[in-house]
């Protein structure tokens, strides 16, 4: 699947339309960015049912906000719109498709346990 630019406009559009969505917040003047990139673009194009986005921070700095993104580049996994990993720095291409590897084998009934407990009120 090819890579898309998000925005503010469409990047609900996009996370809620795939079960996992892979997001890279970059900016033009990141040196590290400008490596992962080309990597970033290479897997996803092994991974069809996979949505890939790209937010560059410099123009779309209030999504940037939003997601507390202090460093980049940044790469935030989302799986049924919940984000499952999030953390700054470069990947290799391998560390990019292991990490792929277990979103898609989370079990996301205890994902959704973990996050409801972790909600609760601590004195119940």
């Amino acid at each position: 699947m090819a890579t898309v630019t998000l925005t503010k406009d469409n990047f609900e559009e996009v996370v809620a339309g795939s079960e996992i969505a892979l997001v890279d917040f970059w900016a033009e003047w990141c040196g590290p960015c400008k490596k992962f990139g080309p990597i970033f673009e290479d897997v996803s194009g092994q991974h069809d049912d996979i949505a890939f986005g790209k937010i560059d921070t410099e123009d779309q700095q209030e999504l940037a906000r939003s997601f507390g993104i202090m460093s980049i580049p940044t790469l935030m996994i989302f799986r049924d719109q919940i984000v499952v990993f999030s953390q700054p720095g470069m990947l290799p291409a391998e560390a990019l498709d292991d990490l792929i590897a277990q979103v898609r084998a989370l079990d996301m009934d205890e994902v959704r346990r973990a996050i409801a407990e972790q909600e609760e009120p601590a004195s119940r």
